[in-house]
């Protein structure tokens, strides 16, 4: 499957949940492999808000648990938040590239 066959997918829970569509990837090219489905786009955005938005917006990839005519996403997996060390590591690293 193609990352872009996923764009504008509803994502749930696996408990039926709507979290929202997938707007966005992070993809880590040295691992070549997707690390974070987002549900707002990307943009050139200023720390804080890259920090939110992998906080509050995003779904870790390895939290996936189905792909079909949505994403399934286990539920325990959307629960766990990103710490904020964490966040704003990845968020620094990201805007770094």
């Amino acid at each position: 499957m193609r990352i872009s066959e996923i764009y504008n997918m509803d994502i749930y829970s696996d408990t039926g949940q709507y979290l929202g569509e997938v707007r966005d990837a992070i993809i880590d090219l040295e691992r070549g492999e997707v690390s974070r489905l987002l549900m707002e786009e990307w943009r050139n955005s200023e720390r804080e808000e890259a920090k939110k938005a992998l906080q509050q917006k995003s779904i870790l990839f390895k939290n996936i648990k189905d792909i079909g005519d949505v994403v399934m996403v286990s539920a325990s997996g959307h629960n766990q938040k990103a710490s904020e060390g964490a966040a704003s590591a990845e968020a620094a690293e990201l805007m770094k590239r």
